[in-house]
C-alpha cells in the first residue's frame, strides 16, 4: 500500500503500519490471499479495540494508518476509526475494490482526506474473470470519482498468468485519472491462492512480464507515477536492463522491488482480530496480539528474536538464493518460498535466475 510523501518527520520505526479490519468481502477473487468472504471474522476487533489500535498506532510513532481487507468499507464503524487517526494526526490510506465507493462513503473519503488505492486486475474479461462479472466497471467508476476528488492515491493489480497482457491497460487508466503510482504485486500462495496455484506464472513468464513493465516505466510511458513493483526479482531485470543505473535504482524509495520487509523484521501488519503479523501473508508467523501487548512491545520483541534475526541474514537463505549474487537486494519471497518449499529460508520458485554461485552448496 504505497503512499504519497510523507508530510512530516518520521517519528518511529516504521513510516505505516497496516490494519487488515475486515475478512468480509462482497466479492469472491480467485487469487484472494485472505481467504475472504461474505461474512465477517467472529473475533474482529470491535469498535473500542479499533479506537485502541489507532492510538497505538500513534504512540508507535507511524505517520500512516493503511487500511485493507476483505473490502474494508464494508465496516459501519470505518470512518469513526478514520476521524480518530485524524484528530491524532495520522495520515490514512485505503485500499479497495471500489464497489461501495458513491453517496456517503465517497463524502466521507473525501472529506477525511483518505488517499484511496483501487484493486483492478486489467481490462474488463481479464478482471472479471478473476475478480467477478461487473467488477472492472465498479473498479473504474470508483477510480473516476476518486479521481474527481483528488485522493486517488494508486492502483493494485495481482499478477497472474490469466492477466499477463494487461500491464498497459492499468497504466493507462492512471496516466488518464492521474494516479499517484501504479503497483503490479506478485501472487502469494496464502489464503484462497493457496489451492489456486494453476494461477501462478511460470518463471520464464514473470520474466516476460517485469521486463515489459521496465519498458512501460522507462520507455513508453512519459508518466507522472511510480511504478511500485512488488516482485523481488525484479531487481535482476534492472540490473540486465541498466548495469549503471541499478545500484542508484536500489537506494530509490519510490521503487519498490524487493521485498518492503526485507526478508521480515522490518514491517507489522496487524490482522482483523489483533494479530501482529510481519508481512501481509504470513498467518502463522504471529509475533503477538494487540490486546495483550502494545505494537511499540510487540516490535522490540520481534527485532530481539533469533528467528527474526537469523532470518534478515541473507546468509542463512538456502538452495539457489542462498547463492545468488544479488541475495542482498532480493532475497526473493520468504512467505512464497514457505508455502512452496516448506522453509522460510528456502528459494523463491518463481525466480527463473540460475546464480553464478557455488552450486554444490546449499542447493537443496
Amino acid at each position: 500500500m504505497a503512499c504519497p510523501p510523507p508530510p512530516k518527520k518520521l517519528q518511529g520505526p516504521l513510516m505505516i503500519t497496516s490494519w487488515r479490519a475486515t475478512g468480509a468481502c462482497n466479492y469472491n477473487c480467485v487469487y484472494c490471499n485472505v481467504d475472504a468472504n461474505c461474512e465477517p471474522s467472529p473475533d474482529e476487533l470491535d469498535t473500542e479495540w479499533g479506537l485502541k489500535l489507532v492510538d497505538q498506532i500513534a504512540e508507535f510513532g507511524s505517520q500512516w494508518f493503511g487500511i485493507k481487507g476483505g473490502e474494508p468499507l464494508v465496516r459501519k464503524d470505518l470512518f469513526i476509526l478514520i476521524a480518530h487517526a485524524k484528530e491524532l494526526g495520522l495520515e490514512v490510506n485505503l485500499l479497495t475494490n471500489g464497489y461501495y465507493v458513491d453517496g456517503k462513503i465517497l463524502e466521507n473519503l473525501a472529506k477525511y482526506n483518505v488517499y484511496t488505492s483501487v484493486s483492478i486486475d486489467g481490462a474488463e474479461e481479464a478482471n472479471d474473470s478473476l475478480r467477478g462479472k461487473g467488477s472492472y466497471k465498479a473498479a473504474v467508476a470508483a477510480i473516476k470519482k476518486l479521481s474527481e476528488k483528488g485522493i486517488l492515491n494508486g492502483l493494485s493489480m495481482a499478477i497472474t498468468n490469466r492477466n499477463l497482457n494487461e500491464a498497459d491497460h492499468i497504466v493507462k487508466l492512471a496516466e488518464k485519472y492521474h494516479a499517484r503510482f501504479v503497483w503490479f504485486n506478485h501472487l502469494v500462495p496464502t489464503g484462497r491462492a493457496k489451492q489456486q496455484i494453476d494461477l501462478e506464472p511460470t518463471p520464464e513468464q514473470y520474466d516476460v512480464f517485469l521486463n515489459h513493465l521496465y519498458d512501460l516505466s522507462k520507455k513508453e510511458y512519459k508518466v507522472k507515477f511510480d511504478f511500485n513493483i512488488h516482485c523481488p526479482h525484479y531487481i535482476r531485470v534492472v540490473r540486465d536492463r541498466d548495469p549503471e543505473g541499478f545500484c542508484e535504482w536500489v537506494n530509490q524509495e519510490t521503487h519498490t522491488a524487493k521485498c518492503i520487509y526485507f526478508l521480515f523484521g522490518g514491517y507489522l501488519s496487524v490482522l482483523e482480530n489483533g494479530d501482529v503479523i510481519p508481512c501481509f501473508y504470513s498467518e502463522n508467523l504471529k509475533i503477538g496480539n494487540i490486546k495483550e501487548n502494545t505494537l511499540t512491545e510487540l516490535w522490540d520483541k520481534m527485532q530481539k528474536s533469533e528467528f527474526y534475526k537469523k532470518l534478515q541474514n541473507p546468509d542463512n537463505l538456502e538452495g539457489k538464493c542462498g547463492i545468488c549474487e544479488l541475495k542482498y537486494v532480493c532475497g526473493g519471497c520468504r512467505t512464497r518460498a514457505y508455502a512452496l518449499t516448506g522453509s522460510y529460508f528456502g528459494p523463491d520458485p518463481a525466480c527463473s535466475y540460475q546464480p553464478k554461485g557455488d552450486t554444490s552448496k546449499k542447493t537443496k
